[in-house]
């Protein structure tokens, strides 16, 4: 039976789609959050309760949308509410059991930027900002984080601290008095990175079919630590690319003209 053909970025979003349990309430980013977050919604978790910093609760688009703001996720949520209630109910009440988030660039804490490249004052790229992601990182039970791997992702360094990961590492995030957990893992092109019990440190838990361990190594702009044993991610299912796919394409006929 032939091996089923896929890109790097399908098998990277279906490993962060894995990742979502079915019924956790999931606040999601624009993006490959959201790209995951559907597919997860699409698949094996028909009943995770996916909300948008716009105010949409329980919404299902069928489409993935350009920005928090599309009106696809207002006709096809549950709720609407208003955003200071989202953030201030929801989100710093305790009640989202995972914040899904993308980044420009992460460090070894998983600490992200999604503010400017570069210095602040003259920054080679300004970025979208902060939006929500500060409040998401800080006040969800648990954080997974997605972006493709590189060394101008992955930075010994950020340019901006836009949203606080484990901060300096070890205890350093629960003497800030913040809630949940913090990343539980960071999701990307090459493999899955995972915080270290006791430092925090990232460290490479999985390298997804085909990729090897110095291949991520060389992706890093850091040393980057490597489990003792290091797993291969389950390749996609026929289903789960079908699935994929399929919200793509309906995704792009929808939006033909419109990025």
């Amino acid at each position: 039976m032939p091996e089923t053909k896929y890109t790097a970025d399908e098998m990277m979003t279906i490993a962060a789609a894995r990742m979502i349990r079915n019924g956790a309430s999931c606040f999601v980013g624009i993006g490959l959050p959201s790209a995951a977050a559907n597919l997860a919604r699409l698949t094996h978790a028909p009943d995770t309760v996916l909300i948008y910093e716009s105010g949409c609760i329980g919404t299902k688009p069928t489409v993935l949308p350009l920005s928090i703001g599309d009106g696809e996720l207002s006709e096809t949520a549950e709720a609407v509410v208003s955003i200071p209630e989202i953030f201030s109910y929801w989100l710093q009440g305790g009640r989202i059991d995972l914040g899904f988030l993308g980044a420009a660039q992460i460090d070894h804490f998983a600490n992200i930027n999604s503010t400017v490249i570069g210095d602040y004052q003259k920054p080679s790229v300004r970025l979208p900002g902060a939006g929500g992601a500060p409040e998401i990182a800080a006040s969800s039970k648990e954080v997974l984080i997605t972006l493709r791997q590189n060394k101008r992702a992955f930075v010994d360094k950020l340019d901006f601290v836009t949203s606080g990961g484990h901060f300096s590492g070890g205890d350093s995030r629960a003497k800030m008095g913040l809630p949940g957990r913090g990343p539980v893992a960071v999701i990307t092109d090459l493999g899955i990175l995972t915080p270290d019990p006791a430092t925090k440190e990232l460290t490479l838990a999985s390298v997804h079919p085909g990729v090897t361990v110095e291949r991520v190594v060389d992706a890093t702009g850091w040393p980057l630590k490597v489990g003792a044993q290091v797993a291969i991610t389950k390749a996609p299912t026929e289903t789960e690319l079908a699935v994929l796919r399929d919200l793509n394409e309906r995704t792009a006929r929808a939006h033909a003209g419109q990025a």
